[in-house]
C-alpha cells in the first residue's frame, strides 16, 4: 500500500514516537508492539502531526535534507503506506 500525497497521516491514540536513551534509538510504540526505526523514519514520523499532508511532509523533508523531491517522495509515501497497513498511522 502506498499513501497518496493528499492523505493527512496522524498517529492514532496510544501510538507514540519516543527516543530510547538506553539504546540510543528512536522507537515507535504502539499497544503491545514496538518498532525500532532509523533516523530517517524518525524524521518522517516527527512531521506526522495530523495537519500536514503527505505531500507537505515530502516537501519539508526535501528542504531539510537538501534533496530533490522526486528522489524521496516514493520512499516516504511507501513508508507511510506500510505503517498505515500495520495500523500505527491513520489517514
Amino acid at each position: 500500500m502506498i499513501a497518496a500525497e493528499t492523505d493527512v497521516p496522524r498517529l492514532p491514540r496510544g501510538v507514540k514516537l519516543k527516543f530510547d536513551a538506553v539504546r540510543q534509538r528512536h522507537v515507535l510504540l504502539a499497544p503491545e508492539r514496538a518498532f525500532d526505526i532509523d533516523a530517517i523514519a524518525a524524521a518522517v514520523l516527527a512531521l506526522v502531526d495530523g495537519a500536514r499532508t503527505c505531500g507537505e511532509i515530502v516537501d519539508a523533508l526535501a528542504v531539510q535534507y537538501d534533496e530533490q523531491r522526486e528522489v524521496i517522495a516514493g520512499d516516504v509515501l511507501a513508508m507511510i503506506g506500510d505503517l498505515v497497513a500495520r495500523r500505527v498511522i491513520e489517514r
